[in-house]
């Protein structure tokens, strides 16, 4: 298998300033993707589909051949990656694997922006811009909230951070992939609304496999409840702004469903869940947010009030 690097190297301009970027500029941009997992290759395609100049490295070769194919060059190294493109996006395994792959190559990225939409979390995200950034790159941390089919499409979001400027000069690039938002100029803020929002999911997950597990005690199929499920998590998740405007505004007065009603309605619960040979270990602990809280004297206030017990 043939390995092609690039013949041209664009690369900053000789005005420019290691972690200068230069100002927006519209048309067809010269953009480096490292990384081709199932993530990365559509990230790759999806700027060739929109007629920019891609260049791809991946460890495995064989896994930039489709896009060869459809027009983009493949880099021999990380380094040739790199000196491809005055954008350079990674979408690796984790950070560890950023930093190891751009440190042989640390000399080529002065005046690039990085734009890193590796999964990770908040403190190496920080620690690895700030290295970038000491290495003359400007550098943007993204979340990606898509399947990769979903990339392209108005389904599909990413939430960025880190520098401003960077971000700005290629944000009509970066709308390519799904509808983009800066969220700060701390590079580590879009790993914490990553963990935040999929600490969200996950809960939903939790919620799901309890529901799943309780009514298969009684013969209910999983399809049959999801469906019910499904509609009614679409009326509770409702309720969610509302208690969003009780928790920044830190007033928990409410007539309505308050915490001890909720605090013997979960109780009653986990009780008919323990008589179906079901475990609790799930809704136990948030059982326990809620007592902590009428415990305290707050069973009149909102259940919104059981983030307090998480502060």
């Amino acid at each position: 298998m043939s390995v092609t690097t690039p013949e041209s190297t664009p690369g900053p301009t000789p005005e420019s300033t290691p972690g200068s970027v230069p100002e927006a500029t519209s048309g067809p941009t010269a953009v480096t993707v490292i990384g081709l997992g199932n993530l990365g290759q559509v990230l790759a395609r999806t700027f060739l589909d929109q007629g920019h100049a891609v260049t791809v490295w991946n460890r495995s070769q064989d896994k930039a051949d489709d896009l060869v194919a459809r027009g983009a060059t493949r880099a021999a190294t990380p380094a040739d990656a790199i000196r491809a493109s005055d954008l350079v996006v990674i979408c690796v395994l984790d950070y560890t694997t950023v930093r190891d792959l751009l440190t042989p190559a640390a000399g080529d990225l002065a005046g690039r922006v990085v734009v890193n939409v590796t999964s990770g979390i908040p403190d190496p995200a920080r620690e690895l811009g700030a290295w970038i950034t000491d290495s003359g790159a400007a550098y943007v941390d993204g979340a990606v909230y898509a399947i990769p089919q979903t990339i392209g499409t108005p389904e599909a979001f990413v939430l960025y951070s880190g520098d401003e400027k960077a971000f700005g000069r290629h944000r009509a690039l970066l709308e390519t992939l799904g509808t983009a938002e800066f969220v700060g100029t701390d590079a580590g803020l879009a790993a914490v609304h990553d963990v935040a929002l999929l600490s969200g999911m996950y809960g939903m997950f939790a919620g799901f496999f309890q529901t799943v597990a309780v009514s298969g005690s009684a013969g209910i199929g999983a399809a049959r409840v999801t469906e019910l499920l499904v509609r009614w998590l679409k009326e509770a998740i409702a309720a969610l702004p509302a208690f969003a405007a009780e928790i920044d505004a830190g007033d928990y007065r409410t007539q309505t469903s308050n915490l001890d009603i909720n605090a013997v309605g979960l109780a009653n619960i986990l009780a008919a869940t323990r008589a179906q040979g079901v475990g609790v270990e799930l809704l136990t602990p948030l059982h326990a947010l809620f007592e902590q809280q009428v415990s305290a004297g707050h069973g009149a206030e909102s259940l919104a009030r059981t983030i307090e017990s998480l502060r």
